[in-house]
């Protein structure tokens, strides 16, 4: 009698366990669902043709969207390597950082993760932009 003891606790607290879960479903409350926009008259604005604006009615009122691109950075020749190595071998982090793509690309630039570029691997780097 002692054996069935034990499980019989763990079928009845296993019971009220999986009871609860379907309670807690069930009596979950659904978000609240808000009627969905409607486009009115999605118009285009009269500059670039990357750069859009529409207009929509909401319940709390109209909304304007507008999405543009950002401009194209500009692009500058890369400077040659014994400018950024200051005349050395290598070109550090510090010295990297006076051309920001090639500290942007720092790591990449740097193939085999010694921190430092070379002279080859700033070559390798600058045909790639």
């Amino acid at each position: 009698m002692k054996l069935r003891t034990p499980w019989i606790s763990l079928m009845g607290a296993g019971a009220l366990l999986v009871a609860g879960q379907t309670l807690a479903r069930q009596a979950a409350p659904s978000p609240p669902t808000a009627p969905p926009a409607t486009p009115a008259e999605p118009a285009m604005a009269p500059s670039p043709a990357t750069q859009t604006q529409a207009v929509f009615q909401t319940p709390q009122g109209e909304v304007t969207v507008r999405s543009a691109l950002p401009p194209p950075a500009p692009t500058m020749a890369a400077p040659a390597f014994e400018q950024l190595s200051g005349g050395g071998k290598f070109i550090s982090t510090d010295q990297a950082n006076a051309y920001p793509p090639l500290a942007n690309d720092f790591d990449y630039a740097d193939s085999n993760r010694d921190h430092r570029i070379s002279a080859a691997e700033y070559a390798r780097w600058s045909k790639q932009r």
